[in-house]
């Protein structure tokens, strides 16, 4: 009998430089730095670099790669017209596939044959700084259109985080909004071969194009088991109200089997190790919006399902209500996720396609045996060698 191993788990299916779970310190770690060093002393940009090039720029370098993002920031005008075309009701992650399609096919066009898709590393390395680029000016704009609300044009003199705010605000934001949302786009950078990656990889396996690989990507991170997760965590929040009102929700949650996001994860099995920097983070906003009430919902919900479940929170938990706190709405979580997997979703790209293989798992079948259809007689065309009649010698 095969081993199946449902959802590919405890499968490797190929190396990888990119990150890696350090089991002995139950660190995350970006090409080998811990990603709460990183996310505690590097600018995002400079994240990028390290998950693109394998190592963190030099200033010369940070530099050039912040003049060339600022370049990208403006939305082009035919992309904003074809997220016009997504109704308004619609989820905000068909806005941003939308739109990385359309991006996809500007830059393509005239590419000539499917032969030629994949493209160059350093073709590929220069379409996921653009995509870097301009994916703030696609979420900040799906909000507020859903709001009735202009679009805001990049500014040249704010960094990636700050612009970022600038442009779904309309307004400057504090340094420690700030912060905390550049730490919070480290954190959700990249995460080694997770749904939305491997996806992207098995894509790009194929000798398909960065865009196709990254708009695939798009579609297995709006699934609630994988980047929608953040958003359930706050419809949680929204439903069960106040601190107070934990105990009887969540008896109430267990007894109908329910199953409560932003706990769990398959890789971490004594926690997230990225939760501990997204929740100071959050204790920063929450002190500057002076909200201690969504403090203690976070802490009495996290006490009583540890304590019952001896599950702990994932990254989506504390992410969740620090953006709510920033003022994004909840649909816009997933976007932001985008934005920031965007730069390991293309770093993987750029992997597999300089060592590729054709990503091709089997399965094992499971259906009907072989059985006809009553009445068929097949034409001598399609007999198989061992049905056909044997010839005679004379």
């Amino acid at each position: 009998m095969t081993d199946i191993k449902k959802g590919l788990a405890g499968v490797v299916v190929d190396y990888t430089a990119v990150s890696k779970v350090n089991p002995e310190t139950n660190s995350l770690l970006y090409r080998g730095y811990p990603v709460q060093e990183l996310a505690a002393t590097q600018p995002f940009e400079a994240v990028a670099y390290l998950l693109w090039n394998g190592e963190l720029p030099t200033e010369v370098e940070l530099a050039r790669l912040r003049a060339t993002e600022r370049s990208y920031r403006v939305l082009p005008a035919d992309v904003r017209a074809g997220i016009d075309l997504v109704p308004l009701d619609a989820h905000p992650m068909d806005e941003v596939r939308t739109a990385l399609s359309l991006i996809g096919a500007r830059d393509l066009a005239g590419s000539g044959s499917v032969l030629d898709a994949s493209g160059s590393a350093a073709e590929n390395l220069s379409r996921s700084i653009r995509l870097f680029s301009v994916l703030p000016a696609i979420v900040a704009y799906g909000q507020r259109r859903r709001r009735g609300q202009q679009p805001v044009a990049p500014r040249d003199d704010l960094d990636y985080a700050a612009n970022f705010l600038w442009m779904t605000f309309g307004e400057e934001a504090d340094p420690v909004v700030v912060d905390a949302f550049n730490r919070s786009m480290i954190l959700y950078a990249e995460h080694s071969f997770n749904a939305s990656t491997f996806t992207a990889r098995v894509i790009a396996s194929t000798l398909s194009d960065l865009y196709s690989a990254v708009v695939g990507a798009v579609g297995a991170l709006k699934g609630p088991l994988h980047g929608g997760a953040n958003e359930a965590v706050l419809h949680i929040f929204d439903e069960i109200g106040a601190a107070e009102n934990v105990v009887p929700w969540l008896d109430a949650a267990l007894a109908e089997k329910r199953k409560i996001m932003g706990f769990g994860h398959r890789v971490y099995k004594r926690g997230d190790s990225r939760v501990p920097t997204m929740k100071a983070a959050l204790d920063t906003l929450v002190a500057h919006y002076d909200r201690p009430d969504v403090l203690a919902l976070y802490e009495t919900l996290e006490s009583e399902f540890v304590s019952r479940k001896g599950i702990y929170p994932n990254l989506d938990y504390p992410s969740g209500p620090a953006y709510n706190l920033m003022g994004f709405d909840t649909l816009t979580f997933t976007p932001l996720f985008v934005a920031a997997r965007i730069v390991g979703w293309t770093a993987h790209v750029i992997e597999q396609l300089g060592a590729n293989a054709l990503i091709r798992p089997l399965s094992e079948y499971n259906g009907p045996d072989e059985r006809h259809i009553e009445g068929y007689v097949p034409d001598d065309a399609v007999l198989s060698a061992a049905e056909r009649p044997e010839e005679s010698a004379g």
